[in-house]
């Protein structure tokens, strides 16, 4: 059974751990240099001191096995209702829904803070988060064709959307 929380600063370092993993295996995220924990610190400061960012971890009795959060789709004022938002478990976890449960509370939170759209980039390809932000009610509405360039190669990102 997990546990869907608001993250705390105690959390930091297994979402580090999670997050560097991706970095230095992956594509999925276009971060090429592992993040220490001066840095999360900092990140995790500014999520905390945003009025519309939630921050959100699953936990499987003392182990964080996954993150959830919202940010900034674009700084423009008429961007304020958008949110971009980002899922992350840890790779060893093989319990199911957990991606789910994590979206399904975030997209509470963020209609309560009375976001609009939520957008997700993901790293072209990734069959499972396609098919779990399509279930949760994402469409795909764009491809940005070798956005970026990792590993060796360059990388499409597709771009999905959802009304809250």
């Amino acid at each position: 059974m997990i546990t869907l929380r608001y993250a705390t600063i105690a959390d930091l370092s297994a979402i580090n751990d999670i997050y560097n993993h991706f970095i230095l295996n992956s594509a999925i995220t276009f971060d090429v240099e592992p993040w220490d924990l001066t840095r999360r610190t900092q990140w995790f400061e500014e999520m905390v001191h945003r009025a519309d960012s939630v921050l959100l971890v699953a936990c499987d009795g003392d182990s964080t096995i996954g993150f959830a959060y919202n940010s900034p789709y674009n700084d423009k004022a008429a961007f304020n209702r958008s949110t971009e938002i980002t899922i992350y478990k840890a790779i060893d976890c093989t319990i199911k829904g957990v991606g789910k449960n994590l979206y399904q509370r975030l997209f509470t939170e963020l209609k309560q803070k009375q976001f609009h759209r939520a957008y997700a980039l993901i790293t072209v390809p990734n069959i499972a988060s396609f098919k779990l932000h399509q279930q949760l009610g994402f469409k795909q509405v764009g491809v940005l064709s070798e956005v970026g360039e990792k590993m060796g190669k360059h990388h499409d990102v597709a771009l999905f959307e959802k009304n809250l």
